[in-house]
């Protein structure tokens, strides 16, 4: 069987527009099996398998056992997780924010810092419905229309993030990682130190370190769609990395390897089966 990639994105409905910023689905089929890194992200980790389970096989956080989900939802993260595949993936990764967090789940994004469960121990059944809704339908479009329907009923606008920290957390990703922690401070009317301290309670994770995801996150797209004679140290400096090297280090620190080991390990499949960049 030739190896077949299909990629099809949407956005959510309306009322889950400030918690989600897209749904993603994807069907590999006829790949060897192998491994994939999960990667930090700005995005909490939230997907719904369809057929085989997501197998991760090495946590972000190594004292969390290996284990398989149908529907795993994980919080922010500082380094790689490890997911085996046989071959075939299938399912719709939803890009959640950590400031749906709380308006989905009842909890800060922090609750689930470096951690993956299975989607019902933080939603209850409706986690379950979800899963098995998405089971029976074929069309990209109707499974799409499930997600919006069962995560709208979910959905509560009564217990959101401070507007300060929503507008923190959204100037940080916003700008890749290139504001500075002190000014965005003062424009808050804080102190740098509360800032962190507020901040890391609700997301997990410290401001500096948000930047440095954001910026990670930015450098890692461009390598995937840029053409290759665009170099590695071009990407840093429009980054706002100082040089290849810092880039390089912090995909060691964050992807737990090199720039090019990370594109020739993911994505030359999916390059060539779907003819053009990303």
């Amino acid at each position: 069987m030739e190896p077949t990639t299909e990629v099809v994105m949407a956005r959510p409905a309306p009322a889950l527009a400030a918690f989600i910023d897209g749904y993603v689905g994807y069907r590999l089929t006829g790949f060897a099996p192998g491994l994939h890194r999960g990667l930090p992200s700005r995005n909490m980790t939230f997907i719904v398998s369809i057929g085989p389970t997501i197998d991760v096989v090495g946590q972000t956080d190594p004292r969390q056992a290996p284990d398989d989900y149908r529907f795993v939802v994980g919080g922010l993260q500082a380094s790689a997780a490890s997911i085996a595949h046989n071959g075939h993936q299938e399912g719709i990764s939803v890009a959640l924010t950590p400031l749906g967090s709380r308006a989905l789940f009842g909890m800060p994004a922090s609750a689930l810092w470096d951690t993956s469960v299975e989607c019902a121990e933080v939603t209850g059944p409706a986690g379950g419905e979800l899963w098995e809704e998405l089971q029976g339908r074929a069309g990209w479009p109707e499974r799409f229309a499930a997600c919006d329907r069962v995560l709208t009923r979910l959905a509560r606008h009564d217990r959101l993030v401070t507007p300060e920290l929503t507008w923190a957390w959204r100037t940080l990703v916003g700008t890749h990682g290139t504001t500075a922690i002190g000014p965005l401070a003062e424009d808050i009317g804080w102190s740098r130190q509360h800032l962190a301290r507020r901040f890391n309670a609700e997301f997990g994770l410290a401001p500096k370190l948000a930047a440095r995801i954001a910026r990670f996150e930015r450098a890692r797209r461009m390598i995937e769609r840029t053409p290759s004679f665009v170099t590695i140290a071009q990407v840093a400096a429009t980054c706002g990395y100082y040089d290849q090297a810092h880039l390089n280090r912090d995909f060691a620190d964050l992807a737990g390897c090199s720039p090019t080991t990370w594109l020739a390990e993911e994505i030359p499949s999916v390059q060539d089966e779907t003819g053009r960049p990303g």
